[in-house]
């Protein structure tokens, strides 16, 4: 069975994007896949702050993001950024945590202005931490994720199907990589 991360960088919950996160995440068990969900924001902030690389709770997120299949990156934007407990988070990481990983950066924001965020902020830090799997991510503004009472989000339609397209290219490409490291194996 393929095993899925998703990383949730919002320093507030509930938040929009640990929604989407959870929304993705419940529309990828309907297809088949283990999925785990770590959110930032639960780490000690003395950890993150102090860049604390042996921190103890760190062990078990880089033994789930080892195992992982494919990963998912959220974070809301902030002034044309990832969040700082995100990048904090991912300094933590060994230098190649993400390598071999397919992954499927997802962000969420005030404001259309800040939709190439992803790719000019996000995706060079993902790349340095060994991601060379990036698709093209998804970018939704606050007023298309409707928050319900129980702290869940409901996707409007536009997003709903891009989302779901995505995921859909983002389930191809994570099969792909399995099948090619699979006869990689079968080689050596």
């Amino acid at each position: 069975m393929s095993r899925i991360v998703a990383i949730a960088g919002s320093p507030t919950h509930p938040s929009r994007t640990y929604g989407i996160v959870q929304y993705a995440l419940q529309l990828l068990q309907q297809e088949g896949f283990q999925t785990d969900l770590i959110s930032v924001r639960d780490f000690p902030a003395e950890d993150l702050v102090f860049g604390r690389y042996d921190s103890p709770a760190l062990e078990p997120v880089k033994a789930l993001i080892e195992k992982a299949d494919g990963l998912i990156i959220a974070t809301p934007i902030y002034k044309a950024a990832y969040t700082g407990v995100l990048k904090a988070f991912l300094d933590l990481l060994p230098q190649k945590a993400l390598l071999g990983k397919v992954i499927l950066p997802i962000a969420t924001g005030g404001t259309i202005a800040h939709l190439l965020a992803i790719d000019y902020a996000l995706k060079p830090v993902l790349s340095e931490l060994g991601g060379r799997q990036l698709l093209g991510g998804v970018y939704a503004v606050d007023k298309q994720l409707q928050r319900l009472e129980d702290g869940s989000v409901r996707p409007d339609e536009e997003i709903e199907q891009r989302l779901k397209h995505s995921l859909s290219d983002f389930v191809t490409a994570v099969k792909s990589n399995q099948l090619a490291s699979k006869e990689l194996a079968q080689v050596n």
